[in-house]
């Protein structure tokens, strides 16, 4: 759905709450359709993106996995040598 939005589950160390609120807030600017929402509507789309993060993060914090938990460091090494791959 959106690009910017990343895997957050199964990760040592845990995902953060700023992580948590990062990707809500993708997801809520993806739905509406504001990048930067009227006066009007910013108290809406604040509180979206609070409950959004809250559910995400018990959502996170209920999943059960038998893999081991990634490494963030060893996974950015990967993700940088494919955009180096794909982007030159």
């Amino acid at each position: 759905m959106c690009r910017n939005i990343k895997t957050l589950y199964n990760y040592e160390p845990p995902a953060t709450e700023e992580e948590l609120y990062n990707a809500s807030l993708q997801y809520v600017r993806k739905v509406s359709g504001f990048t930067r929402p009227s006066q009007i509507n910013q108290e809406a789309f604040d509180r979206a993106v609070q409950e959004i993060a809250q559910i995400t993060g018990h959502l996170v914090e209920s999943l059960v996995s038998n893999a081991p938990p990634k490494d963030r460091e060893v996974e950015a090494v990967k993700a940088r040598a494919r955009a180096a791959n794909r982007f030159g």
